[in-house]
C-alpha cells in the first residue's frame, strides 16, 4: 500500500505502527466535490492545526499522551478514478482492523466513509454506522453519478440497510431523500441512537458541516442552523458509552478557511473523539 509520509504527524500521534493501538489516517479524496472543492488539503492542514492544542482536554479530563496512536500518512489516491480509490483506502483499512487497530481517518470528502463500512463488514457483521451531518447524503445519483458525496449513506445502505444507520444532525436534503430516511427509519434522536447501538460495533462518521457555519464556515457544502461546537461535543459525549470501533471526520476544505477557524475545530473535534473514543490498549 503506498502512503505518503505527513511532513508533521497529528498532535502526539507519534508511537511506531506495532506498537500503537490506533491509526491516524489520511484520506485526501477531493473527486466528486461538487460546490467547494479542496477537501484533498484537509489531512495535513488538520494535522498542522492541531499541534495549536493542548494533549490534554478539560472537556473529557484525558490526555493524548496517555494513548499509543500511530500517524500513517496519507493514502496516496487517484483523483480521477473514484473507485480504484475507494479500493485502496478499503484495502489499507483491511490491514489495520485485522492488526486489530482503531482507524481514525481524516478526510477528503465524505465518499471515504463508504470504504471503511466496505472494510469493516466483513469483520463486524451486525455493524451500526451513526451519522453526524447537515446532509441526508441518500441520493440515488447526483451530477449522473452513483459514487459521490451527496450518494454515501445510500450506497452504505445497499450494504447495511436503512435500520442499521443513525442519522442526526441533518437539516438539509431532497424531497426524495428525506422521505427515503423516514422509509429506513434513519433519522434519529439521541435515545434511540442509543437504544439501536446498544452492544453492538458501531462506526462514526462526522461531516464537519453539522456544525453551524459560523462556526466552521470553511467545509464543502456548508449549511444555516448547525451545532456549536459546544452542542457537538455534548452530543460525542452521550455517544461515549458505545462500542465505537472507528471514525472519520470529512468535508473540511481548507481553501475555503482563511482565518483558519474551521480547521482548528477540525482538529479539536478529533482530539475529543479520540479521547472518547479510542481505546487504551487494543480495539474492542
Amino acid at each position: 500500500m503506498d502512503l505518503q509520509f505527513s511532513s508533521r504527524s497529528f498532535l502526539a500521534a507519534h508511537a511506531p505502527y506495532d506498537k500503537s493501538t490506533a491509526v491516524v489516517i489520511g484520506c485526501p479524496l477531493d473527486s466528486t466535490s461538487s460546490f467547494r472543492s479542496g477537501t484533498r488539503f484537509a489531512p495535513q492542514a488538520i494535522r498542522d492545526a492541531s499541534w495549536g492544542l493542548e494533549t490534554y482536554s478539560l472537556l473529557s479530563n484525558k490526555d493524548l499522551d496517555d494513548l499509543e496512536i500511530c500517524d500513517a500518512g496519507d493514502i496516496l489516491l487517484p483523483q480521477v478514478n473514484v473507485e480504484g480509490a475507494l479500493e485502496l483506502i478499503q484495502g489499507y483499512l483491511e490491514t489495520v482492523i485485522r492488526a486489530k487497530k482503531f482507524p481514525i481517518l481524516l478526510g477528503g470528502e465524505h465518499l471515504i466513509s463508504l470504504s471503511a463500512v466496505r472494510a469493516l463488514i466483513k469483520y463486524y457483521p451486525n455493524l451500526l454506522v451513526i451519522q453526524l451531518d447537515a446532509h441526508a447524503d441518500l441520493r440515488q445519483e447526483y451530477l449522473g453519478d452513483i459514487l459521490s458525496h451527496a450518494t454515501v449513506m445510500r450506497r452504505i445502505a445497499d450494504i447495511l440497510g436503512g435500520e442499521n444507520i443513525c442519522q442526526l444532525g441533518i437539516r438539509s436534503g431532497t424531497k426524495e431523500e428525506i422521505q427515503a430516511a423516514r422509509i429506513m427509519g434513519s433519522l434519529a434522536q439521541v435515545p434511540e441512537t442509543l437504544q439501536r447501538a446498544a452492544g453492538r460495533p458501531v462506526y462514526l462518521t462526522v461531516d464537519l458541516d453539522v456544525l453551524d457555519p459560523a462556526v466552521a464556515p470553511g467545509v464543502g457544502t456548508p449549511e444555516p442552523g448547525g451545532l456549536t461546537f459546544v452542542e457537538c461535543i455534548t452530543l460525542i459525549s452521550q455517544l461515549s458509552s458505545l462500542r465505537v470501533i472507528g471514525f472519520d471526520v470529512v468535508e473540511l476544505s481548507p481553501p475555503y478557511d482563511p482565518t483558519q477557524q474551521s480547521v482548528m475545530a477540525a482538529a479539536k473535534l478529533i482530539r475529543e473523539l479520540i479521547l472518547h473514543f479510542c481505546p487504551a490498549n487494543t480495539l474492542r
